[in-house]
């Protein structure tokens, strides 16, 4: 039940719901489109952070749907469109905030016309998109410190395999926000599991401050 399985991990202290939505073609998968978006704000009301990934192949198709849906952060990848300001703009005039997703294989200058344009959120993977449980890549700790580096006021997030074994490469190279799917969902202490990740990350990030 998608409801009370999102009520569980709000519970346990989550600040966002990371959505994964997959159209079976520019990820293998399909998964949750705006309908159960909508449903699920429905469900929960206007309290919680709906951080909607589209892993699809034409963004600008969703923007309008998804803000209709109740999402709060519309992230796309910047594989998937050829003109990243325009749609950072589209996003931001529907009331949403902007993310801008980069895959294993792009780089940070990918990002760099969406954070240009205003976007909200730079979101890296360390796996390839379209299934959960993979694990977590090390290698992939450079771009989120070349992108925490360039873009110091934003958040980074780190999405693919995060637990409580690797959020802190994580969180050491500057990521302000995580992605845990299976490492929380699994847990048989979500609050404790939760707690380990957010204080990692914020401990860094007080780090880096002083």
């Amino acid at each position: 039940n998608l409801e009370a399985e999102s009520r569980k991990v709000l519970s346990a202290g989550a600040d966002w719901l990371h959505v994964d939505c997959f159209d079976g073609h520019f990820v293998p998968n399909l998964t949750i489109g705006p309908p159960v978006a909508a449903s699920l704000r429905k469900a929960l009301g206007e309290g919680p952070t709906l951080d909607c990934h589209l892993c699809v192949t034409n963004p600008e198709d969703y923007v309008e749907s998804m803000a209709k849906a109740g999402a709060s952060i519309f992230t796309f990848h910047a594989e998937a469109t050829r003109d990243a300001a325009s749609l950072v703009g589209r996003i931001k005039a529907m009331g949403m905030q902007a993310g801008v997703a980069l895959k294993p294989s792009s780089g940070a200058d990918a990002a760099a016309p969406a954070v240009e344009a205003g976007a909200d959120l730079v979101l890296v993977l360390t796996v390839e998109p379209g299934f959960g449980g993979q694990k977590f890549k090390p290698e992939m700790m450079p771009k989120v410190r070349e992108c925490r580096t360039r873009w110091p006021d934003i958040h980074i997030q780190v999405d693919g395999g995060v637990s409580e074994a690797t959020v802190g490469m994580a969180a050491e190279a500057g990521a302000s926000a995580a992605v845990a799917g299976s490492a929380v969902f699994k847990s048989a202490d979500q609050a404790k599991t939760i707690a380990a990740i957010k204080g990692a990350l914020q401990g860094a990030l007080d780090a880096a401050k002083a």
